[in-house]
């Protein structure tokens, strides 16, 4: 059995390691640039057609979407550019002024032609095309190097369908969801004991520091998003994209609000030191409320990270039931603060802000505000989209199996809810 383990480890690490974003990249991009190469020098007048290569190179992306979209922006670019050498190596030929003008000509027009981030390849193409003796077998040869190119790298990604990022997104998130509740849970340890005002300004700066995992999981959660957009290999695309989003925005709010109670907490302290935070029973109250608060978030992650409708259920309500055990404690802490309050009405404010951050987070990840929520971004998307290309939405919905209750009547309103 030692052999065996020792014999399967290399391909379970391999399994792990080939959906990796990077890894995908280097493989695909290579074996592309290699078929375009091989299928240029059969068709392109030179005989070293880098053009191809290095064009299949730039066009293959990560995901289907952005493929084709920078293939045709690719492609544009390169044509534009060696148009502009044409006319200029037929007017004035190449000298210090005319390739600065043609530079200053190329930039303008791939703004113009819409180029976006491949304007610098408008100018670069003009100034290979430019300096060379030959311009029209040049300029043509290169413009059938492009072409294949760019066909070998979006035709790639057509036959051979790229992942779908949407499990790496959910692992992401729910990374995120574990690293808030360490957090509520270290912070409502220390909140129940003696903490000095310097501790407690410590976990105001992790607090801060989430921001930057945010950023984070937001770029894995947008690559997500575009892995799903026109890839052959998913269904119900649009709702995956919406639930990930909507969850991602939730945990997002809980940890500003989670920011703010830190704040609050070190004005607490800071007032009250070297006093006890709370009275030990509002204490042990308060550590409790922020441990439930924090099993609820990753609780929370969980479900809008489950694509499987039976599991989906399952995480559904073990949410409910924990934020209804945090409701509950929510009501003995609330009368606990207001006690707290009375003996002490100097710190009354910074009491109840204390109890209004714990309503918002438990507000954000109710079940029905998230419904809510879900419905409200799918009318939107939906209504969008309708308004953009009418028919081959409602083509769309036809055709791609989503859940009835979310497709929509002529009238854009949908067809399952009354």
């Amino acid at each position: 059995m030692h052999v065996v383990r020792q014999m399967t480890a290399p391909a379970v690490r391999f399994f792990k390691q080939h959906r990796d974003p990077l890894t995908v990249q280097t493989v695909r991009s290579a074996a592309a640039a290699t078929l375009a190469y091989v299928i240029a020098v059969r068709l392109s007048p030179e005989a070293a057609p880098l053009t191809a290569p290095l064009t299949a190179l730039l066009v293959v992306q990560v995901t289907l979407y952005s493929t084709l979209t920078t293939g045709l922006r690719r492609v544009n670019s390169v044509v534009t550019g060696v148009v502009l050498a044409i006319l200029f190596s037929l007017l004035v030929g190449l000298t210090w002024w005319s390739l600065g003008l043609l530079i200053l000509a190329a930039l303008v027009t791939g703004h113009l032609v819409r180029a976006g981030e491949f304007v610098p390849e408008v100018a670069i193409s003009a100034m290979l095309v430019l300096g060379v003796t030959t311009h029209g077998d040049t300029a043509w040869a290169r413009i059938v190097e492009t072409l294949i190119g760019a066909f070998v790298g979006m035709g790639f990604n057509l036959l051979l369908a790229p992942p779908v990022w949407v499990e790496e997104a959910g692992e992401s998130i729910e990374e995120l969801a574990r690293r808030v509740r360490q957090l509520m849970l270290r912070i409502g340890e220390e909140a129940a004991g003696r903490p000095p005002a310097a501790r407690a300004a410590a976990r105001l700066h992790e607090a801060r520091r989430l921001d930057h995992d945010i950023s984070e999981v937001d770029a894995d959660l947008r690559q997500a998003e575009e892995s799903l957009r026109l890839n052959p290999r998913v269904r119900e695309g649009l709702l995956h994209r919406v639930v990930l989003r909507t969850g991602l925005d939730t945990l997002e709010i809980c940890t500003v609000v989670l920011r703010v109670l830190a704040r609050t907490l070190t004005d607490l302290a800071k007032e009250r030191e070297p006093e006890r935070l709370f009275t030990k029973e509002t204490g042990e109250v308060f550590e409790q409320q922020l441990a439930e608060i924090a099993d609820a978030v990753v609780s929370f992650a969980v479900l809008v990270t489950t694509s499987a409708s039976a599991n989906a259920e399952s995480a559904e309500e073990r949410l409910a039931s924990q934020l209804r055990q945090a409701a509950g404690t929510r009501d003995r802490l609330a009368e606990l603060l207001y006690e707290e309050a009375r003996r002490d009405p100097e710190r009354w404010q910074l009491l109840g802000a204390l109890l209004t951050e714990v309503n918002r987070i438990l507000d954000e990840m109710d079940t029905e505000h998230r419904t809510r929520r879900l419905f409200e971004e799918l009318d939107r998307h939906s209504r969008e989209q309708r308004e953009r290309l009418p028919r081959l939405t409602r083509m769309r919905d036809r055709l791609s199996g989503l859940p009835a209750r979310f497709r929509r009547n002529r009238d854009g309103k949908p067809a399952g809810r009354g």
